[in-house]
């Protein structure tokens, strides 16, 4: 177990789930480093947003924000995001990602990560019926007001029923 899924654990104890991811991440050095924050998560955990202030930390050579920060702000949220809305009778792993830049950022970004009760209803049926599947999380970092798009990230997620990968895994090492 990493020390933040202990954290986690430990933490549920004195606050709710969305406070906890909200100031876990905010605070955790993986996340400062991406020089983005979570500005609100959803008591149910569906909606989380986060704000990339552009900064001296992160502004390039052309006074843009660098890639690395929009990638990496972005990066760990749906997959995160995911494993806390299945619990722990899931695996959730990243498979990949595409970053697209579409335009320099010279100001703040904002993107909004989605989850829908239905979506994850879909998935635990799929993973009933197959035991493992990837599903695709599209994201968009935006300007304040959501109307212009400087990047998209496309990530690949892989999910699989927690017995069901622990056996696969055991097959694979013979």
């Amino acid at each position: 177990m990493s020390v933040y899924r202990k954290i986690a654990e430990i933490g549920t104890k004195f606050m709710s789930k969305a406070s906890l991811f909200k100031h876990g991440f905010n605070l955790s050095p993986m996340y400062r480093r991406s020089t983005g924050r979570i500005s609100h998560v959803s008591d149910d955990l569906l909606n989380i947003s986060i704000k990339v202030p552009i900064s001296y930390k992160n502004k390039n050579y052309v006074n843009s924000i660098f890639g690395g920060s929009m990638f990496s702000a972005v990066d760990p949220i749906p997959m995160v995001q995911l494993m806390n809305l299945l619990g722990d009778d899931y695996v959730v792993w990243d498979k990949s990602a595409v970053i697209r830049f579409k335009r320099p950022a010279k100001e703040d970004l904002y993107a909004d990560f989605q989850y829908t009760t239905e979506e994850l209803e879909n998935i635990r049926k799929a993973i009933n019926d197959q035991n493992e599947i990837e599903i695709t999380k599209h994201v968009e970092l935006k300007n304040k007001n959501r109307t212009v798009i400087f990047c998209e990230v496309k990530k690949v997620l892989y999910i699989s029923d927690k017995e069901y990968f622990k056996e696969k895994r055991k097959r694979s090492k013979k």
